[in-house]
Parts: structure tokens; sequence; C-alpha cells
């Protein structure tokens, strides 16, 4: 597998016919394949499950590396990049500095000494707390299938989804206030219910008194079923799927290695091999739909792979203007404050820079080294970088700790961070407004859940 990661996959797609220019950046690019590829290995092969770095480096080496690669072999933006080629090899300069800049943080965590910890009492599950989440979570799911008409709508195509939804809206004010209760309400509609699915496995998973109850399993089985529903890969992006996919396996195997390195090791399958043709499922019309391949590489260009294509036109908006100075990142932390209020909350940065591309389409990707570019430049870029690196060092290791020695069916960390693992794709991608969202509404989530007070009777057993 390190081979064939690492070498045979970057050397057989450099390889490949194409009308791409092989210049500074295409061999930019080919290292920064190697490089993640290199990384990605070391996780798998890992002697500790470490499922947020395992995450970030199988999304560095798809998304950043290996589908670039080949855009760069075809000649062939997925979006079209408008400043000259040096933007484009300081784009894969810049990444290459990021990739090592996480590495330098997870390197920090995993030396950092052990300090005497306080004596403090870890989060539980919170069981009537739990019950009281799974009801929210079926009421607001089932809100959002009966405002899109139905079950049968959620198995035709992301489109009808879409369309769904504007109709839902469509008596809002203004744009904004209808986006806004677009992504409330899928928001509420599918990620309750996810994370009532993944804390009521890990219950049955790690309590056999739990196993032996039936209203627990009627419970868990209702909530699965609407999760088919709503969190399918057919009308969800499918970045939002692999949050549920990914999520859900290190649920059900907290502790196995084994399903660790498999999950890594079939996401490089998967995400090759199938998830450009499920771009099939984002239209409804057959027309629409993206005619067959006449290359290996050319599923590789659709747009959810134009990240480093995306990072160059953040780099060129930025040289043609200056850089926001934590405005963006502001505007995502307050993403729930309504224009009206805030008349210069800044935009969405994806969208930001689409508009000044003069693109039709704007909903378009701005991958987290674009985001901390676009705000803080280049070193802070990297610091931003460093300082996720470390985060993930420091919740890896803790993850590892709390299952070894914590399996209690309550265990909040435990669902937290394959959750944080699955969902870091689409932090990953971008944009931070597009994420925020579900991010808040999972936190709240968990904090109606979660207790720190010693209360046996009220535990999960």
């Amino acid at each position: 597998m390190i081979f064939g990661v690492v070498a045979a996959l970057p050397f057989a797609v450099a390889a490949q016919p194409g009308e791409g220019v092989r210049d500074t950046a295409f061999a930019l690019q080919f290292v920064v394949a190697c490089y993640a590829g290199a990384r990605l290995c070391a996780m798998v092969l890992a002697g500790r499950r470490r499922l947020i770095q395992g995450a970030f480096w199988l999304f560095c080496y798809l998304a950043m590396g290996i589908a670039p690669l080949a855009q760069s072999v075809l000649g062939r933006d997925p979006t079209p990049v408008v400043g000259p080629r040096s933007d484009t090899v300081l784009a894969t300069a810049l990444v290459l500095l990021g990739m090592v800049a996480f590495d330098v943080g997870a390197l920090l965590a995993r030396n950092r000494p052990t300090l005497r910890r306080r004596a403090r009492r870890p989060a539980r599950v919170d069981r009537p707390r739990l019950w009281l989440l799974v009801g929210f979570s079926l009421l607001a799911s089932a809100l959002l299938i009966v405002q899109l008409g139905g079950p049968s709508v959620f198995f035709t195509s992301r489109e009808e989804i879409i369309a769904g939804l504007a109709e839902a809206t469509a008596g809002e004010a203004d744009q904004e206030t209808g986006e806004a209760g677009n992504a409330l309400l899928r928001g509420f509609g599918t990620v309750p219910v996810l994370l009532s699915l993944l804390l009521l496995t890990r219950w049955l998973v790690t309590s056999r008194t739990a196993r032996r109850r039936p209203g627990v399993l009627a419970a868990w089985a209702v909530v699965l079923s609407v999760n088919v529903i709503v969190n399918n890969p057919v009308s969800n992006p499918r970045y939002w799927f692999l949050t549920v996919l990914f999520s859900l396996l290190f649920t059900i195997f907290p502790r196995s290695p084994v399903m660790y390195r498999a999950s890594l090791a079939l996401g490089v399958v998967v995400a090759l091999l199938v998830f450009p043709f499920a771009d099939r499922y984002r239209y409804a019309d057959d027309d629409a739909r993206p005619a067959a391949a006449e290359s290996l590489l050319e599923p590789l260009t659709v747009k959810d792979y134009d990240q480093v294509g995306m990072f160059a036109n953040h780099i060129s908006y930025v040289e043609d203007g200056q850089h926001t100075f934590g405005r963006q990142l502001l505007g995502s932390v307050l993403f729930f404050v309504p224009r009206t209020l805030w008349e210069e909350k800044p935009m969405d940065s994806g969208v930001l820079v689409g508009e000044w591309m003069g693109t039709n389409n704007t909903n378009l990707s701005s991958p987290l080294w674009a985001e901390l570019w676009i705000d803080f430049g280049p070193l802070g870029m990297t610091a931003g970088l460093l300082a996720v690196g470390y985060g993930a060092g420091r919740a890896d290791r803790r993850y590892v700790d709390r299952t070894l020695h914590d399996p209690a069916p309550g265990n909040v960390f435990a669902v937290v961070v394959p959750l944080v693992a699955g969902y870091s794709f689409i932090l990953l991608r971008g944009s931070l407004l597009q994420a925020t969202g579900r991010i808040v509404i999972a936190a709240l989530c968990l904090a109606l859940v979660t207790s720190f007070r010693d209360r046996p009777d009220r535990r999960l057993r």
C-alpha cells in the first residue's frame, strides 16, 4: 500500500497523456501528492488511532494532491483560474507549507509532556436528556420531510432537495432570510438525528445491558431509518455523507485499529472511484448530468476538487485588493447576525471571490488555506495550520486515552472526536461560513445531553 499511495499512483497520474504544461506548478503538485501520501500511510500504520489527523491527510492526499495533479496533467481546471500561472505556483507552494505546519503542530502536541490533571468529573451523557434529544431530532427531521413533500424526495436528486427547500421558505422577505431559513431547516433536520444515532450506537456498542432493552433497540432502529432518509448519499452533498459515514464507523468500532486503518485505505478507493461519479445524483434531469468520462483522470476534474485552483483565485483576489485582517473569520463566527443589523457583514469567502471573478455559479469552495490567507496572509496561514495541527494532535491523543481507559457508554468525548474527524472534510474544503451552522447545531445538541454532575441514576448503563 505504501508504494502504491506514495509513488505508484502519483507517478501513474503524472505519466498520463494530457495537454497540461509540465512546469514548476506541476512539479510542486507532484511533491504535494507524494508528501500527503507518505503522511497518510504514516497515519494508517501508526500504532495509535489518529482520527482527526487521518481525516486531514486523507483530504490532503485526494483533494490537494492527486486530483489537482490530474487537473495539471490534463490542463483542465474545474473552476477557472483568473490569475497568472505564478498564482497557481504560489498556491501549490503554500499548500505544501501548510501541510508542513500542520505536521509541526501535531508533533508539538504529541511530544508535549503530560501534566498532572486536576481532579474533575468527565463529561457524561445524561440519559433523560438523551431521550429528549432523540425526541427533538425525530420531530425536526419529520418537519424537514413534510416540508419537502415526503420521504421519496430524498431519493431523487440534490437538485430536487434544493428546489424543495426554496419552495418551503418562499415566503421569506429577502434572499438572505430565505437562505438562512433553508440552512436552519436542513441543519436541524439532519444534524440532531445524526448525533442521536451516534450516541445510541455508542450506548449499544459498549453496554450489554442496553442491547437487552427493547426500548433502546427500537429507538436506535427508528433513528437509523430516519437517517437513511435525510442523510443518504443521493440527496446530500458528498462531503456531508463522508461525515456521516466516518463518524458512524469510528463510533461502531471505537477501539479497533483494523477498522481505523481500513477506513482510511477504503477512503482513498471510494474517493477516487466512487466519489466523482456520485455527481450524477446532483441533477434531476438526465441531460444535465455529466457525460461519460473520456479519460481515467477526467472524473477528478469535477468542481468538488477545485480547492487548489480556488486558492490561486483567493491569492489573485488579495493581490487585486488587500487582506481582510480577520473580517471573514469574524463573519463566519457571527453568522447568525442578520445583515439588517450588520450592513457590512462579510459574505461567504467563496461567494466573495466568485463574484470578483465574475462567475455565474458562486457556490465555490474556499479551503482552509485560502480562508486563513485571505484574512491573515502567509504568516497567519502558517500559524493557523500549525494551531490546527496542534489541536488535532491533542484531540487524537485524548481520544485514545479516554476510549482505552474510559469505555463508559456515556463517554461524550468518544462521540465528539469521530464526529469532528468526519466533519473535518467540510471544514477543510470550506467555506467556513457554510460549515459554521451545522457546527453550532451540533454544539447545542451536545450541550443538551452533556452533564458533569455525578448522578449514577441518570447514567447510561
